[in-house]
């Protein structure tokens, strides 16, 4: 199936790098509103298990951050590949997401 219609592998390839920057994205701001939630609990006194528990989920968030990003850097690598080697595609709409979709994510 590597063979298949370049123009539906840009598709595929961007949609991914999309989601994985969305899904980052994600898991970064739920560890912060976590951060703030352990923060207020801690001074409003709430029970130490309570605590625990929420400390717990902070540090599940913390942990998908890398994970995310260690995926999101390899399906932007792939999508770049494939740019680099569809040139001729440049005038679809496929190719132009795919680039668009690169520059949002790695600013370049």
């Amino acid at each position: 199936m590597a063979s298949s219609d370049p123009k539906r592998q840009l598709k595929i390839k961007t949609g991914v790098v999309k989601r994985l920057d969305k899904e980052k994205k994600s898991y970064e701001r739920e560890a912060v509103q976590l951060e703030e939630k352990v923060a207020k609990m801690r001074s409003e006194g709430r029970d130490e298990y309570e605590v625990k528990k929420a400390v717990e989920v902070l540090e599940e968030s913390r942990m998908m951050v890398p994970d995310c990003q260690k995926r999101l850097a390899e399906a932007v690598e792939d999508l770049k590949m494939l740019v680099e080697t569809q040139q001729e595609l440049s005038d679809t709409e496929e190719f132009k997401a795919a680039r668009e979709q690169l520059e949002a994510v790695t600013g370049q």
